[in-house]
């Protein structure tokens, strides 16, 4: 079976690019336990968009969804979350200790869906 890549794509205006990369970087570390994750990349724009990637890469669509369903909807409710993976929101909420949840840092979030069909890495020497 196709691992399952899910990319979060999240409209950030330039006043909140450091607050959701500060959002993202309180929460390193949370997905990685996951049963069935692969890989995570916050990609920065560089030129002509003001639009982040969020990459994550899953063994399977339920794998998927069971983290959507579980740690990343209790991250959200708590306002702890970050909007670290796929599918999290407009950039998510960081605990601000007041106990209200902070404005989220994008303005729109959209999810796109792949499957891997084919993958390179570097040839070992």
């Amino acid at each position: 079976m196709p691992s399952v890549v899910k990319i979060n794509v999240l409209t950030v205006p330039t006043e909140q690019r450091e607050v959701l990369e500060q959002r993202f970087a309180s929460r390193a570390g949370t997905v990685e336990g996951s049963d069935g994750f692969e890989w995570f990349e916050l990609l920065r724009p560089v030129e002509g968009t003001d639009q982040y990637l969020v990459y994550t890469r899953w063994r399977s669509e339920a794998d998927f969804q069971a983290w959507m369903e579980g740690p990343m909807k209790a991250a959200h409710q708590g306002g702890g979350g970050a909007g670290a993976g796929a599918g999290a929101g407009a950039g998510g909420a960081a605990g601000s200790g007041s106990g209200e949840r902070p404005k989220p840092a994008a303005s729109a979030s959209q999810v796109w869906s792949f499957e891997v069909v084919q993958q390179a890495a570097p040839k070992q020497a």
